[in-house]
C-alpha cells in the first residue's frame, strides 16, 4: 500500500550527542558518566572520538540538508555547558550549540533538542547523580540555561531519554546495576526533573513546546494464560506506562504503585511534588521504537533464564512478575533484535488511545554491520526493508486516527554503539573509521541515504523496485 502523508508530517533523523561528537575533553567539557564508565569490551571504539561530530557538523547538516529532511533531533552535552554540572557556564559549549543551531537554521532544518541523553555530569554520579535531590536542581538550572540563550531559535524540546531503559537496563546503559529502592527514588527524580522541564519551558520560551522521550515497546503476553496476561499488564506498567503516566497525567498509576508496593519501595516526595506533578504537562510525546516485548509469568526460579538472550526484548527477568519470551512469529536482525514492524503501528495506536497528544517518532532504525566498496557505495538494502517496512505502519496508524507528527529514525550518521562499537552502524551516512583507527573520518552517502531522499521528496513510499 502507498500512503502519502501529510504536507506538514516532519521527517528527520537523530543522534546523540556522547555517542557522535567525540571531542570528549575540547574546549572546556567535563566528564559524563559516558565518559567514565566501567567497558567490558575493549576492543570497541569508545566515546573519546566517536564520530567526530563535533568537527563535522557542518558538513554533517549540508549532507542532511541535501537528504531533505526538516527536523535534526539531537542533543546537547551538559558537560559542555557545565563542565561539573552546574556552576559557571562554559562559553565555548555554549556557543558550539549556538552554533550547530544556526547551521540547521541556514537549511531550514527545526532543531529538537534533547536535553539529556544518558550522559549525566560524573561530578554530580560523585555526589549520588539522580538518587539525590540535588541533581533536580542541577538539571533545572542547565535547563533554563539553555532555555535562555537558545529558545528564540528553538521551539521544540525533548527532555530526558529513555529514563525507562536507563533504569530497566542499568547495567548496559550505565555500567552499574542499581539496586531497586535507589532505581524508583531516580524514577521519581528523574520525572520530577522532567516536570520541571515542561513548566521553565513554557514559561521562557515563546511559544516552546516540549515533551517526553521514552523507549515505548508494547507488550505482549507469551500465552492466552491468565498468569501470561498478567506478566504483560505488570511489566507494560512498569517499562511504559509508569514514566507516560507520570509525564502526561501526573500520577503512578495503580498497577506500578502495588508494583512498588510488592518490592517493599518507598518513595520520598518533596513537599512541592504533588502540586507540579498535576500542573506541568507536555505538548506531545516523543517516542523511540525499535521492537514490541514478549513475556510470561514465571513459575519456577530454576528455569528463569530460559529463552533469555541479550537483546532489548528478551533480557527481561524478574520472578513473581515476568519473564522474556522469544516470540516465535517474528524475524530477527542479525543483531538478534526481534523485527515488528505492525507491532509499530499497534504501538502508536495505543500510545495515542491512551495520552490523546501528537506524537512523533524520535528513534526507530536498523544496526548492521555494512560494508564499504572501493568506489565508495554501501548497499544497505536492509535498512531501506526496515525503514519501508515500519514508514508503511506510520502511515496506516494516521489512517486509523492516530495524530503521528513526524518521523525521525536513529539514525543520521554513523555513530558507536555502547556494545557494538562503530561496527554496528545505523546511519544514513557512512563513516569511515574501525573501532581503533579513526582514519579521516570520511563521509560517505549509503544507498538508505537516496531512498530515504526519496520519501522525504515524495511525502509517500517509493513505488514497488525502487
Amino acid at each position: 500500500m502507498t500512503h502519502t502523508f501529510p504536507d506538514n508530517f516532519l521527517w528527520g533523523a537523530s543522534i546523540s550527542a556522547h555517542q557522535t561528537e567525540g571531542a570528549y575533553q575540547e574546549d572546556g567539557k567535563g566528564l559524563s558518566v559516558q565518559d567514565t564508565r566501567q567497558r567490558d569490551n575493549h576492543a570497541i571504539a569508545d566515546f573519546k572520538v566517536a564520530s567526530d561530530h563535533y568537527h563535522h557538523y557542518k558538513e554533517d547538516i549540508k549532507l542532511l540538508a541535501e537528504m531533505g529532511i526538516n527536523v535534526f533531533r539531537f542533543s546537547i552535552a551538559w558537560t559542555r555547558i557545565f563542565p561539573d554540572g552546574r556552576g559557571a557556564v562554559n562559553e565555548p559549549g555554549l556557543q558550539h550549540y549556538s552554533d550547530v543551531i544556526d547551521e540547521l537554521l541556514k537549511y531550514q532544518i527545526q532543531p529538537f533538542i534533547t536535553l539529556n541523553h544518558f550522559d549525566l555530569p560524573q561530578a554530580l554520579e560523585d555526589e549520588g547523580g539522580w538518587g539525590v535531590r540535588s541533581t533536580v536542581d542541577a538539571f533545572v538550572h542547565y535547563a533554563e540555561t539553555v532555555f535562555q540563550a537558545y529558545g528564540d531559535r528553538v521551539k521544540n524540546w525533548l527532555t530526558i531519554n529513555e529514563p525507562n531503559i536507563m533504569l530497566l537496563v542499568d547495567k548496559k546503559i550505565l555500567g552499574k546495576e542499581i539496586p531497586i529502592q535507589e532505581k524508583y527514588q531516580q524514577f521519581h527524580h528523574l520525572m520530577i526533573a522532567e516536570k520541571y522541564a515542561f513548566k521553565r519551558c513554557h514559561e521562557l520560551i515563546t511559544d516552546g513546546k516540549i515533551g517526553p522521550v521514552p523507549n515505548i515497546s508494547l507488550v505482549y503476553p507469551a500465552t492466552s494464560k491468565p498468569i501470561d496476561n498478567q506478566a504483560a499488564l505488570y511489566f507494560n506498567s512498569v517499562r511504559n506506562w509508569a514514566y507516560l503516566d507520570f509525564s502526561c497525567f501526573g500520577r503512578y498509576n495503580t498497577v506500578f504503585k502495588d508494583y512498588l508496593k510488592q518490592n517493599d519501595v518507598q518513595i520520598t516526595f518533596a513537599p512541592e511534588d504533588e502540586a507540579l506533578m498535576k500542573t506541568a504537562f507536555p505538548d506531545y510525546i516523543a517516542m523511540n521504537f525499535y521492537t514490541t516485548v514478549t513475556v510470561e509469568k514465571p513459575v519456577a526460579k530454576k528455569e528463569m533464564a530460559n529463552g533469555i538472550s541479550d537483546q532489548q526484548s528478551e533480557d527481561i527477568m524478574e520472578w513473581g512478575f515476568y519473564k522474556g519470551f522469544t516470540n516465535p512469529y517474528l524475524q530477527k536482525n542479525e543483531f538478534n533484535w526481534t523485527i515488528d514492524p505492525l507491532g509499530l503501528k499497534t504501538t502508536l495506536q495505543t500510545l495515542y488511545d491512551r495520552y490523546n497528544l501528537p506524537i512523533i517518532i524520535t528513534e526507530n532504525g536498523l544496526g548492521a554491520k555494512d560494508e564499504l566498496t572501493d568506489d565508495g557505495a554501501i548497499h544497505d538494502q536492509y535498512r531501506i526493508d526496515y525503514l519501508k517496512q515500519h514508514i508503511e505502519q506510520c502511515g496506516a496508524a494516521i489512517e486509523a486516527g492516530v495524530d503521528l507528527i513526524g518521523y525521525s529514525p536513529w539514525s543520521a550518521i554513523d555513530l558507536v554503539s555502547v556494545h557494538e562499537g562503530i561496527s554496528k552502524r545505523y546511519g544514513f551516512i557512512y563513516v569511515d573509521r574501525t573501532e581503533k583507527d579513526t582514519k579521516e573520518m570520511k563521509r560517505y552517502k549509503k544507498d538508505s541515504f537516496y531512498w530515504y531522499q526519496d520519501v522525504i521528496q515524495t511525502n509517500q513510499l517509493p513505488k514497488v523496485g525502487k
